[in-house]
């Protein structure tokens, strides 16, 4: 159900350029990566304009192309560049704290990262796109693992664009250009895949990112078909929202999404330069981010 919206096209503060990556913390509030504006913005639930940092440049705290942001088990924030081709972790007040990676095919390497996904036990995820893989780091940026190469086959990717993680140890690739979700266990072993092209239900045009709510939904920021799909952990299609258009509850090109601690999605609307706050049918109720952590299994 639509709740509300904001934003128009801008650089001023609530204003946005191509925004793309969205998080939200405990608390409800709302980090927006505002990709052509090199910046993040943070927001309270109701759109509400708190904070901002970044600017253009290679240096610390400065950005470059922000495509994608993941908040932490601490609330802090990490951003993912792929202008800058590294992953830089701030405060939530945007201090700036560590960064790592750089341009190349090594371990901790990226080639246009796009997606970024936090799992609550200190484990960061990236999408590690034009290598066609997924790099796994601890929250210091410590490089832990990785899996994938292009290909069609099980486990391998093209162009991977989006990254999520549930409580339970899974991790969700979209898998953009071959049009499919691919489920993971947290060391890399694949576990299932669903989807192929189309505009029908649990089919996607351009699948670019991925969201895990509390009760381990699935939901897929179908881009091309402007439209959000919701699967079970194990892609069983659940429902979809969404058209191309300007109006409540319409889309232009939406990037990612993500989903408050009581079920609550925002989307990143990116070409109509706006985010848009959805709430469930049926209410999902508030888990606290000590309740996820004793919901964690490792794998």
């Amino acid at each position: 159900m639509y709740v509300l919206f904001w934003g128009t096209g801008g650089s001023g503060d609530g204003q946005f350029s191509t925004p793309k990556g969205i998080a939200v913390d405990a608390g409800g509030n709302v980090y927006v990566a505002d990709s052509g504006n090199h910046r993040v913005q943070k927001f309270s639930p109701t759109g509400t304009f708190i904070t901002k940092w970044g600017g253009l440049g290679a240096g610390d705290g400065q950005l470059n192309n922000p495509q994608d942001l993941a908040v932490g088990q601490s609330g802090d924030i990490f951003v993912l560049e792929t202008g800058n081709r590294r992953v830089q972790k701030f405060t939530a007040s945007g201090g700036y704290l560590l960064k790592w990676g750089a341009s190349g095919t090594g371990d901790g390497q990226f080639a246009n990262p796009f997606g970024i996904a936090t799992d609550g036990q200190g484990t960061v995820y990236v999408a590690d796109s034009f290598n066609h893989r997924i790099q796994k780091f601890s929250e210091s940026g410590a490089f832990a693992l990785k899996w994938g190469s292009q290909g069609t086959g099980d486990g391998q990717f093209d162009t991977p664009l989006g990254v999520a993680a549930d409580a339970t140890g899974n991790v969700y690739v979209c898998d953009t250009n071959r049009k499919r979700i691919q489920k993971f266990t947290n060391a890399g072993a694949f576990v299932g895949k669903w989807g192929s092209s189309g505009s029908l239900q649990g089919l996607f045009n351009f699948p670019d990112g991925a969201a895990v709510d509390f009760l381990g939904n699935v939901y897929v920021t179908d881009t091309g078909n402007n439209r959000l799909q919701k699967f079970t952990s194990s892609g069983v299609f659940l429902s979809q929202w969404g058209s191309y258009g300007t109006g409540q509850g319409q889309f232009s090109t939406p990037f990612h999404s993500c989903v408050a601690p009581n079920g609550d999605v925002f989307v990143s609307d990116s070409d109509n330069q706006r985010i848009q706050r959805f709430s469930p049918q049926t209410p999902i109720q508030s888990v606290s981010w000590g309740k996820l952590r004793s919901m964690y299994t490792p794998r």
